[in-house]
């Protein structure tokens, strides 16, 4: 091969490389710190005890005899105390030492902006291609003992999603990234540590990670980089089905599977619903508050539920164990190095939130409690570093920004689907609490404060899911939510859909109770000319799983 250059089917790893340039980089990389211990199940450390300060720890366990949470943040779990996942014991605790100092989380000074770059552009950008697998490479190299390893980073995930830290002073209750507010923040202190190492690790301090740029047309299949068989970035687990040119599918059900059938305008749709019309209140866009000693999965925001989860049930293998390993399933998506791109795009979501919408600019939530929710991270270095919600809401203050990719969805809004609207089978009090089964359940429902145009600034009328249960963390499920929908409608891409229910499987065992969903209904109501309404019909649809799914009501 020639020096300089990297054919496509070729790695960058330390065996084929030829990228001078990028070698000269590694002789100013750092030996990784040596660490005595290896990851423990069964030491506490005292210090991370006292994080959480002794009024709050003393608060939470007077709080725990009265089964309810107290008014304050998550804390830093306490690593010593990492319990390995229970229905196959898998260990995702990562190396651990008592003697470990923790340090604080300070903003990098480096003075330039990393960009990270649509994955879909980066095909013929051989140089940034072999920078990427050379990283990657090297983190793989690592020691199991080393956090910084490939093998302990995707642990990482897998430890905040499945149970694995119990909140301090609330041992039956878990910490928990899904599901509520800390999802958005967790995700992306997650990426920036994980994006400093990989460039640690080939010594350039601008090496940024690309995202999955799955909300535009040109980006709406599997990115190419991931899917050359000999490269590092590679996962043999994903659905064998989904393989470029397939375009991706963002209101995936999990039996969905014609790849013949055309989804990119369907996608700028249901892409415009969520971010323009089920997102203009914080609480809509973040999740419900999650608190300490709270139970988790309080209540998912509308892009967790969709795109996020539909992307991450679309790429993994159905035909592997857990329900879809790697991407799949959440205790093993960030084995799969496209997790990494696939949640840059979902941070982008946060940008273009705060920045590009018809509702911007919108703020970030202001309450303590959320701001100063804080977690531990190892770093480039290998040091142990607490950081905080409020050290990660601009991304330029981490060093960071994102490629510019015009926004064909936001002239994409749904159209209004015809046809007489379905009458109700009864209203909410006698069909609720009932498990979904396989049957669409319509329930007349009353709005309780008729909002009509103009409305105040911030004002917006909410459909509420309540006490959704499923019986089993273990399934796929999918239900659809219609509001005085016509027979026979299941076009999710229609104005008259208010949005869905779409969860990624955990690996644990046991039941999600007394979850909801919440779903912004003005711009629908007014597309259907039913803003004066005193009634509506919200029809319930289920796609996968419905035999899992117990709802307790449905209220606006």
């Amino acid at each position: 091969m020639e020096r300089g250059v990297v054919t496509h089917h070729m790695p960058c790893n330390l065996q084929t490389l030829r990228c001078n340039h990028l070698l000269l980089h590694s002789k100013n990389l750092r030996k990784p710190r040596h660490l005595s211990c290896k990851a423990t199940s069964d030491r506490v450390d005292r210090r991370g005890v006292l994080l959480s300060g002794a009024a709050a720890v003393a608060g939470g366990l007077a709080t725990q005899r009265n089964n309810s949470a107290i008014a304050a943040p998550i804390r830093p779990p306490d690593l010593g105390n990492c319990r390995p996942i229970q229905h196959d014991n898998l260990n995702c605790c990562p190396p651990y030492c008592p003697t470990t100092e923790i340090v604080d989380f300070r903003p990098p000074s480096d003075s330039s902006l990393r960009k990270r770059r649509a994955a879909h552009r980066l095909v013929n950008d051989q140089e940034y291609l072999c920078k990427y697998e050379l990283a990657v490479a090297r983190m793989k190299a690592l020691p199991d003992s080393d956090p910084r390893s490939f093998s302990q980073q995707w642990r990482v995930h897998c430890a905040y999603c499945e149970g694995a830290y119990p909140q301090v002073g609330f041992p039956d209750r878990e910490i928990q990234i899904h599901g509520g507010w800390l999802f958005f923040p967790w995700h992306r202190l997650y990426l920036y540590f994980h994006e400093r190492i990989l460039g640690k690790l080939i010594g350039d301090d601008n090496f940024a990670l690309p995202f999955w740029n799955w909300d535009a047309r040109e980006g709406m299949t599997l990115p190419a980089i991931y899917t050359n068989e000999h490269s590092l970035l590679y996962d043999k687990k994903r659905n064998p089905m989904h393989q470029p040119p397939v375009t991706v599918d963002l209101d995936y059900g999990c039996h969905d599977d014609n790849p013949t059938l055309p989804r990119e305008e369907k996608n700028l749709k249901i892409m415009y619903r969520q971010m323009v019309s089920n997102t203009k209140t914080k609480e809509l866009f973040f999740g419900k508050p999650y608190r300490q000693g709270d139970m988790p999965h309080q209540g998912s925001g509308n892009i967790e539920l969709l795109p996020h989860n539909t992307v991450h049930n679309w790429t993994g293998d159905p035909n592997m164990p857990n329900c879809g390993e790697d991407m799949g399933v959440l205790r093993s998506a960030a084995r799969d190095p496209v997790f990494f791109a696939h949640h840059g795009n979902i941070d982008r979501m946060w940008n273009i939130w705060k920045t590009c919408l018809p509702t911007s600019p919108n703020t970030d939530l202001t309450c303590s409690d959320w701001l100063d929710a804080s977690f531990l991270f190892y770093d480039e270095e290998a040091r142990l570093v607490r950081v905080h919600v409020r050290d990660c809401l601009d991304t330029t203050a981490l060093g960071y920004t994102y490629e510019d990719v015009h926004l064909d969805w936001l002239q994409a809004r749904p159209s209004v689907a015809e046809g007489d609207p379905e009458l109700a089978d009864g209203p909410t009090d006698k069909l609720f609490p009932r498990t979904l089964d396989n049957e669409t359940v319509r329930a007349e429902v009353e709005r309780k404060k008729i909002l009509t145009s103009p409305k105040k600034e911030g004002e917006e009328e909410v459909l509420v899911i309540r006490d959704i249960e499923i019986a089993n963390y273990q399934r796929r499920v999918k239900f659809d939510v219609f509001v005085n929908a016509p027979k026979g409608l299941t076009d999710t891409a229609a104005a008259q859909c208010v949005g869905s229910v779409a969860l990624t499987p955990h690996a644990k065992q046991g039941s999600m109770k007394q979850t909801e969903a919440r779903f912004g209904i003005s711009d629908l109501l007014q597309a259907i000319h039913a803003e004066g309404a005193e009634k509506v019909v919200v029809s319930i649809v289920p796609r996968s799983g419905g035999d899992a799914v117990t709802i307790g009501g449905v209220s606006i």
